[in-house]
């Protein structure tokens, strides 16, 4: 099955459709801090580079899905909360533009937990309703799932939209997960020598780590960073991996933070030394991606921000290989038999 990827980022949802047997033949990512990342890492998918909001339709491939998640800056919690008032939160109708031209036979969407906010209600619904009638029409299946319950040793609650085409009568619900969480002694704990501390934000690995972008943000934190415990234990999963190198979470050879008064909290004392920000390799970890994986920058923080930002890789496995299997699986249908259909997705 065709597939192309819009807002594709470094590509954690690509791979993860990659690995659950879908082809990805194009993709597009305005973003040139991210050009080499995704190149390199996809070399069998064509990249265009243009913005989403000038490519014709008739330019982008024919394809069997669109896969993608707008910018979410705008939906965010953390950030200006204007959604689809924003430029940024409108690149939803882009993808909406293309899946009607496209009309390929199934789509996935994902973005933040702060779209389900109250004051988001209705541009929800508009959005939930444009892609239900996007073309010939689209059963759409929406949710919001925490990445920790699909083998992502992560908190990480998202949403996403996945929909079919009417016509095909695909019988879809969102896979369960488990509660079997990976905690982050299994996914970085092999990685607690030779990390190296990158001065200014500039990339110092260089060729002297054994571990490729095993560099953490060196610098100090803000009050905000400072107001909540930013330490989970070993035996516990990360906090979310945010696309802020000053945000990353802390490492988990660190005491937890200690308490000092409201939206206040300090380093233990005599502890100071252990506290330091995840590194670049440490969050690709917590976030999926193999270590085959490399990510190019020339300053760190353009190396966080395009991990933060992706889909966990092991979570877009178990959404694409549910996704593959209801579309293999399907009832015969009224509108085409059940030979032609299969002849369309393999």
């Amino acid at each position: 099955m065709k597939i192309i990827s819009l807002f594709a980022g470094a590509g954690g949802l690509d791979l993860g459709f990659s690995k659950a047997g879908f082809d990805i033949i194009w993709a597009n990512e305005f973003d040139k801090s991210i050009w080499k990342t995704y190149e390199k890492n996809h070399p069998g998918t064509v990249l265009d580079k243009r913005s989403i909001t000038s490519i014709p339709s008739n330019e982008i491939p024919k394809c069997d899905g669109i896969i993608g998640g707008p910018p979410c800056q705008s939906w965010s919690e953390a950030g200006s909360l204007k959604g689809i008032e924003d430029n940024r939160g409108q690149l939803f109708f882009d993808f909406i533009r293309l899946l009607e031209a496209k009309q390929p036979l199934f789509f996935l969407a994902e973005n933040v937990s702060g779209m389900l906010l109250l004051r988001h209600k209705d541009a929800l619904e508009n959005i939930k309703n444009h892609f239900r009638k996007a073309g010939v029409g689209y059963d759409l299946h929406f949710d919001l799932l925490n990445a920790k319950n699909f083998n992502v040793p992560q908190d990480r609650k998202r949403v996403f939209f996945i929909g079919f085409r009417k016509d095909l009568k695909v019988d879809f619900s969102f896979p369960k997960g488990n509660d079997d969480f990976i905690p982050l002694s299994k996914a970085i704990g092999d990685l607690t020598e030779n990390v190296l501390s990158a001065k200014n934000g500039k990339n110092a690995n260089n060729g002297r780590c054994h571990i490729p972008n095993h560099e953490y943000m060196n610098g100090g934190y803000s009050s905000i960073f400072m107001s909540r415990n930013r330490v989970r234990s070993w035996d516990e999963v990360s906090f979310t991996i945010q696309a802020g190198a000053r945000h990353a979470p802390l490492h988990p050879q660190a005491p937890k933070m200690e308490f000092i008064e409201q939206n206040k909290r300090e380093f233990v004392k005599g502890k100071e030394h252990l506290y330091r920000r995840l590194s670049v390799r440490e969050c690709a970890r917590i976030q999926t991606f193999p270590d085959n994986f490399i990510f190019h920058y020339d300053n760190i923080a353009d190396g966080y921000k395009m991990i933060g930002n992706a889909v966990p890789v092991q979570l877009a496995y178990c959404l694409a290989k549910e996704i593959r299997a209801r579309l293999l699986g399907k009832a015969p249908l009224e509108a085409k038999s059940q030979d032609k259909i299969l002849h369309e997705i393999t």
